[in-house]
């Protein structure tokens, strides 16, 4: 297999659920090929690098071997290498946005009625000054 369009890779490595949405990121500029932009047409090579972006994350992968079908996710996986600036740097975001949520208080629960006349009680002696 020579000839594996771009957006046709993506969908067969499981990046995107659907090549629509592959097509869409590819077309929108979120998609890199080789450090560039490319077309959902571009012809996927062997050794090329490919940059795409999934959920916060941005993979950065070098591609291994060319499919034009959709398997399952360990058939998937051997069709590309993460690079080892990409792993470290995902791993750091991912701590760095596990951290922020943790400062974050979350409310355990909903006011009960009590402290929903308390807070209106505050909302109107704040206003009323």
């Amino acid at each position: 297999m020579s000839d594996v369009r771009l957006d046709k890779w993506l969908w067969a490595a499981r990046f995107f659920k659907t090549r629509a949405l592959a097509k869409k990121a590819i077309e929108g500029g979120k998609v890199h090929y080789n450090g560039g932009r490319a077309k959902t047409s571009k012809n996927v090579e062997i050794g090329a690098l490919i940059r795409v972006p999934q959920g916060w994350d941005f993979w950065e992968v070098e591609v291994v071997a060319l499919s034009d079908q959709r398997r399952g996710a360990p058939e998937a996986r051997e069709l590309y290498r993460e690079t080892a600036e990409s792993e470290v740097r995902r791993a750091k975001e991912a701590e760095n946005r596990r951290q922020a949520n943790q400062a974050m208080q979350h409310p355990f629960k909903r006011p009960d009625k009590r402290q929903r006349r308390d807070i209106k009680r505050f909302m109107r002696e704040q206003g009323g000054e």
